[in-house]
């Protein structure tokens, strides 16, 4: 079958799919990825957020698209540097700085993915006509989404099971609440040392008994602070934010952002620590050790969790530990404790497994670059030829880049500019803040008021019940402001894309440790998100309405990148300095000025009604 008459079946699914995974990787990947190989969250919210810069500036790079070489060469040369990109950041995870290269390969990646959307919406519209352009419309969204789902939740949990299984033999161990023990709390130890051939994790015991009485709550809190102190002190486990981008301090930092940073700090800062309550549960210890030493500058964790039982019998410390040839010959502790409710008889069954962080992330992100080969090769033999896929010839430059910036100064004479360009930038305020954090706070240890979570479980939550949530919101909005309109919607769709923010205030001050609880809490938001995020993209879709509506739509673009990429640069600046708490309280007040907004838009009450043929 001659390219011609080749069916959209056979590119269009791949395409887009190919089209989604790229920018699923740069925006949400790489932040989870940079946590668990431990940067700070000032960091991962500073240098991720400039990779959104890209897409900023799309709406300038796409005339140099039109006139330099067909579309379907851009897509599959854009592809081909995907997988390069891909390549290059798995094969930089083990050096030594890793963060500066990787973020190289991450720009190369953003970049060729933003010239691939160019690409690929152009040339979508050039191999099919309109009657198919509007058939395939759903087809394309359904597997953009797909790539999402993928990215935020196949390829997160395929690199929370390499992190687990990519290590030693795993340790076991259960955990029982025996109501008729005298209340007392025993510090184990080893009482004998164990050789072997062959490296492995041993422990104090393989059975805690743990009393269901009340120990004095002073004894309970100054035995686990002392665990906590023997695992900082010998280096099993290291405080959150250490490894940084080194950084030369200038005028500006030590006149400016340092004082304002001390002083933010003094104000609003706090310590992230689980407090201990009036009446806390009794708690057990578990030793870890490795029967002998590590190589020389090799690493070996620990990452401990529960597989099932009861969930009141809780893991408060030592979730992850990490073995270097430094350490190995000390006990790095594992801290057990009971919900102070529990008195009746209970088990828990805890595994610990090792694993090999950066090695996971490497291998990931190679299946990525494979799968990223088998795109540039298979889209280069199966993508049509259409005729009107042509570059604009060397002598209508000129005029093409003359009508370009005619285009772009048409575009801030619009009625309404003002209050337009406010919208674009304020109205995803909060939420430009809260995606780069939302992660790393789930993943961050309890014992700094994150949630414990496992990469697997971050994967799970996002990329299938969050996916799910966002889908249903936006399927819900459209077809709400298709009944009533965009103006009659606006105001509840922006309460229902910001109130939900909310839902991160709770998790910050509760943790809870359910699954279930947190799970309905991200579909909560991310429902409210889908919903919500419908007035947005509408509302651009109605600026760019008239000549030329697709470029000025481009250009709304770049300025909604514009409004994601700013204040994500600082977010977690400012969440190091306060605290998660105080962090997603500063969030929910950042949607105050896109409300405050909406009262100067100029909206027809007609669009987005759907007519009556």
């Amino acid at each position: 079958m001659g390219s011609k008459n080749r069916s959209p079946w056979s590119w269009v699914p791949s395409l887009y799919f190919a089209q989604g995974i790229p920018y699923v990787i740069v925006m949400t990947v790489s932040v989870i990825m940079y946590k668990r190989l431990g940067i700070s969250n000032t960091d991962i919210a500073l240098y991720t957020s400039w990779l959104y810069l890209p897409w900023v500036i799309k709406p300038l790079w796409s005339p140099v698209v039109d006139m330099m070489k067909t579309k379907r060469w851009w897509i599959v040369v854009m592809q081909m540097l995907v997988g390069a990109g891909l390549a290059g950041v798995a094969f930089t995870i083990p050096v030594p700085d890793f963060f500066q290269y990787t973020l190289a390969f991450f720009w190369l990646l953003a970049f060729s993915s933003a010239t691939h959307d160019i690409a690929a919406d152009g040339f979508y519209m050039l191999a099919l006509d309109e009657h198919k352009q509007a058939y395939f419309i759903g087809i394309r969204s359904t597997f953009y989404r797909v790539a999402m789902i993928t990215g935020q939740g196949l390829l997160i949990i395929l690199a929370g099971f390499f992190e687990t299984y990519t290590g030693l033999d795993p340790v076991e161990f259960s955990v029982h609440a025996r109501p008729e023990l005298p209340a007392q709390i025993e510090v184990p130890e080893f009482d004998r040392q164990v050789e072997s051939d062959e490296m492995a994790f041993i422990l104090t015991s393989v059975e805690l008994h743990i009393p269901t009485r009340k120990v004095d709550p002073v004894t309970i809190d100054s035995i686990r602070q002392w665990a906590v102190k023997q695992n900082l002190q010998n280096g099993f486990v290291t405080p959150e934010g250490t490894k940084k981008v080194k950084r030369e301090t200038g005028w500006f930092a030590n006149n400016v952002s340092g004082p304002l940073k001390e002083n933010l700090k003094s104000a609003f800062g706090r310590e992230e620590v689980v407090e201990s309550s009036l009446n806390p549960g009794n708690i057990g210890l578990v030793g870890v050790r490795l029967t002998h030493s590590p190589g020389e500058g090799e690493e070996v964790p620990l990452n401990t969790g529960i597989r099932k039982g009861d969930e009141s019998i809780k893991l408060i410390e030592g979730e992850r530990v990490v073995v270097t040839e430094a350490n190995w010959q000390e006990t790095a502790w594992i801290v057990i404790q009971l919900d102070s409710q529990l008195e009746g008889r209970s088990t828990a069954f805890y595994v610990g497994r090792s694993g090999n962080i950066p090695l996971a992330w490497s291998i990931t992100f190679v299946i990525l670059a494979v799968l990223f080969l088998v795109f540039f090769v298979y889209h280069r033999f199966i993508l049509p030829r259409p005729a009107s896929d042509k570059a604009v010839v060397q002598e209508e430059g000129e005029n093409m880049f003359s009508e370009f910036f005619a285009t772009f100064k048409s575009f801030f004479q619009k009625e309404n500019i003002g209050p337009a360009l406010g919208f674009m930038l304020l109205f995803r305020l909060g939420e430009s803040q809260i995606v780069k954090l939302a992660s790393p706070f789930m993943l961050d240890a309890r014992e700094i008021g994150g949630l414990g979570l496992t990469t697997g479980d971050v994967g799970l939550i996002y990329g299938t019940i969050g996916i799910l949530a966002l889908t249903l919101g936006g399927i819900l909005g459209g077809l709400v402001a298709s009944k009533h309109g965009l103006k009659n919607w606006l105001w509840p769709m922006a309460l229902a894309m910001n109130l939900p923010n909310l839902v991160f205030v709770y998790l910050s001050y509760a943790t809870p440790q359910s699954m279930w609880l947190i799970s309905a809490s991200v579909a909560v938001e991310q429902f409210g998100y889908g919903f919500g995020f419908t007035a947005y993209m509408l509302y651009m879709i109605y600026f760019a309405a008239g000549n030329h509506k697709t470029a000025h739509y481009a250009i709304c673009t770049g300025f909604m990148a514009l409004g994601m990429m700013l204040p994500g640069m600082i977010s977690g600046w400012i969440q190091e300095i306060v605290g998660y708490q105080n962090f997603f309280i500063w969030v929910v007040i950042c949607t105050i000025p896109g409300f405050i907004v909406l009262k100067f838009l100029k909206i027809d009450p007609a669009f987005g009604i759907r007519k009556n043929e």
